[in-house]
């Protein structure tokens, strides 16, 4: 593999500096290839649920563009780009049932920007004038990408003048919570707000099998479920540590489309589904896809966790924020300042005083996962609706 020179360019909608390099990855399908530009980066740190190891020891096998995206995000690192350092942070997993993790990162919260919006409708416009991922500096940027036709996986110096005006990025996230956290931005100079659509979920399931490793999951949150901004977005990080949520029995419910199967969490605090199968991973997107849009359309706030590369897909389901708004939420939790997205909601819980981490157990978080969630009524009332609709929406053979 080539090495690559330094990549200078900005988001900002002006037309961007000269890319440095680029990368085609032949695992995608012929049709659906994409292009990379990149800069060049250090050596990886790995981080687990207890320690921090050189990432060569951890994963010595890594995927292209695991080994490529942990160099440029220990490289930020070292250029101190993140408001904490998450290889020092203190993490352990919980005894009992689930093995939840707890990892320690004080003040996280009040170092975070603002969120912008009102967390009572799921769906909102775009407001250009708020932060969004156009405003970035450009240090933050690791990646940019867009599709081509070519089946070779190179690198080239110099993006020609036909690069799209508009490719899709990673960025780092600056108050990460794990290693390697980073954020996905689909056609980043769009502008497109905080809402699933079908090709950019799919990008993102595109992102996970092209790690090529359990430990690196995709999430997405939507307004309503935590989110803090409405610029579309998914997030990633590398955790090596299997997830309470990947590890939960579930009950299976239908197959639909080409042979999608929807299951149901069962004996897990938080309710969702569980899609897998398929005859290929479009397949399996399309119905995910189909089922967010419903759920954005009928504002049901939802998470979303790619696991196993895309292989299994959690759909999760909160009612957090709505308490919170209406006074129903308990003030022992409210105390704690956890925010449930999708990786709380997975059994990865981020807490922000020393006291709660010290004093953290399986029983607490549970209750405050379950208070987070949907009722039983609630969540039966909402799968028949989903089911249906997915039934009726099944993807085109």
């Amino acid at each position: 593999m080539p090495v690559i020179s330094p990549l200078p360019f900005s988001l900002a909608p002006t037309p961007a500096a000269p890319a440095a390099s680029r990368v085609r990855w032949n695992s995608f399908p012929h049709h659906r290839r994409l292009r990379v530009e990149t800069k060049a980066g250090m050596c990886s740190n790995g981080f687990d649920s207890t320690n921090c190891f050189r990432m060569e020891e951890v994963e010595p096998n890594l995927s292209p563009f695991l080994h490529k995206l942990f160099k440029e995000w220990d490289d930020r690192k070292a250029r101190g780009l993140f408001h904490h350092d998450i290889t020092t942070c203190e993490a352990k997993v919980l005894p009992g049932e689930h093995n939840f993790v707890a990892i320690l990162i004080e003040g996280r919260d009040q170092k975070k920007r603002p969120t912008e919006f009102g967390m009572n409708q799921v769906l909102q416009p775009f407001h250009s004038e708020k932060f969004n991922f156009t405003k970035v500096k450009p240090e933050e940027v690791i990646f940019r990408f867009q599709e081509t036709e070519s089946d070779s996986a190179q690198y080239f110096d110099g993006a020609p003048p036909t690069v799209s005006a508009s490719p899709s990025s990673i960025l780092i996230n600056v108050s990460p919570i794990g290693y390697c956290h980073v954020l996905l931005i689909p056609r980043v100079q769009e502008c497109l707000p905080q809402r699933v659509d079908r090709e950019s979920f799919l990008l993102a399931m595109y992102v996970a099998r092209e790690a090529r490793n359990p430990f690196f999951r995709v999430g997405y949150n939507s307004l309503g479920a935590f989110a803090t901004i409405n610029h579309l977005h998914f997030q990633a990080y590398y955790l090596k540590v299997q997830y309470p949520v990947e590890k939960a029995p579930t009950e299976k419910l239908t197959v639909i489309g080409n042979g999608v199967s929807i299951s149901q969490l069962v004996q897990y605090p938080v309710s969702g589904f569980v899609f897998e199968g398929g005859s290929s991973l479009e397949d399996l997107s399309h119905v995910v896809s189909n089922a967010c849009i419903f759920l954005q359309e009928s504002n049901r706030p939802y998470n979303v966790l790619i696991s196993e590369s895309g292989k299994r897909v959690f759909l999760l389901l909160q009612c957090y924020a709505e308490k919170q708004t209406s006074g129903k939420a308990s003030q022992e939790f409210l105390d704690m300042r956890i925010n449930p997205a999708v990786w709380e909601l997975g059994g990865h819980l981020v807490l922000k005083r020393r006291k709660d981490y010290d004093e953290a157990s399986e029983a607490t978080l549970c209750r405050f996962l379950v208070e987070a969630s949907l009722s039983e009524a609630e969540f039966q009332e909402l799968k028949c609706c989903v089911l249906e609709f997915l039934a009726s929406a099944s993807p085109e053979k």
